[in-house]
């Protein structure tokens, strides 16, 4: 006789029972669903979450842009700045050299100036100051310049022992060109040049304070000629023309020396910025 439990249970009970099962399944998944979302939401925000912290951030909003658009104006108002203390110093060193250089020429005869022009104990023009210390300015502030677009810095002897050693030698040239008594300019001039190559090769050895050097020397020399020839002042025994043939020695060995001092002036920028 067939037992009861052989036949399939298919009442209204076992229908529930698959029901049942089907709900918990379902809440089951959803479950595990719910705690994804919880442990991705912990362990990183999302990014409309995110995009609102930077729009609360200050430092993400407008005012972050006014702040660094203040900062690059206070570093361009600071380089302006050591920018003007730079040249004042130039134009301060030019026209100290200006007045103690000229007054050995003027002592020792070598330059003369008329009468009417020659003011107060330096035995000086008036505008002999002023125009050497603006051409100091100029060539102290070309020299670190021009290393910069030939992207060549100078590092040769960086200390201000060494920048001081190069502006006592060109005053022992400067003195030597109004003491020295050769047998004639010739002489003196070839031995000045000697010695102004040998300043620009102990205290720079740079391609710019090289060709620097020589186109001062070139414009400082035909301005020279120029005042001369209009009658401004005059040289003793000239030989080049209206002047001596050592003024351009001259003229070389104070470039290379006033672009030794704006190069140490600029790096002392530099490091100060």
């Amino acid at each position: 006789m067939p037992r009861l439990d052989d036949h399939p249970w298919s009442g209204p009970c076992a229908k529930g029972a698959k029901h049942r099962s089907h709900l918990r399944a379902s809440a089951r998944g959803l479950e595990a669903k719910v705690g994804e979302m919880i442990t991705s939401s912990v362990s990183g925000p999302s990014p409309l979450v995110a995009h609102s912290a930077r729009d609360a951030d200050p430092a993400h909003g407008p005012g972050s842009a006014a702040v660094g658009g203040h900062g690059s104006s206070g570093h361009i108002t600071s380089w302006h700045h050591h920018l003007v203390q730079r040249s004042l110093v130039l134009f301060s060193v030019g026209v100290v050299l200006a007045l103690v250089l000229n007054l050995l020429q003027v002592q020792r005869n070598v330059t003369l100036f008329p009468e009417e022009v020659i003011a107060t104990i330096f035995s000086s023009a008036w505008w002999v100051p002023p125009c050497c210390g603006t051409a100091a300015a100029v060539v102290g502030l070309l020299y670190p310049c021009i290393d910069s677009r030939l992207g060549e810095p100078h590092k040769f002897k960086r200390e201000w022992a060494s920048v001081m050693r190069c502006v006592a030698v060109f005053v022992g040239i400067n003195h030597a060109s109004a003491k020295l008594d050769f047998a004639n300019n010739v002489q003196l001039s070839l031995t000045l040049a000697a010695l102004s190559l040998g300043l620009w090769w102990t205290f720079d050895r740079s391609r710019s304070g090289l060709g620097l050097g020589i186109t001062i020397a070139f414009l400082a020399t035909v301005i020279t000629q120029l005042l001369v020839y209009n009658g401004v002042y005059q040289y003793t025994s000239p030989d080049f023309l209206y002047i001596r043939s050592w003024l351009p020695c001259i003229f070389f060995s104070g470039g290379v020396t006033v672009g030794n001092i704006g190069r140490q002036l600029a790096m002392v920028q530099m490091m100060l910025c």
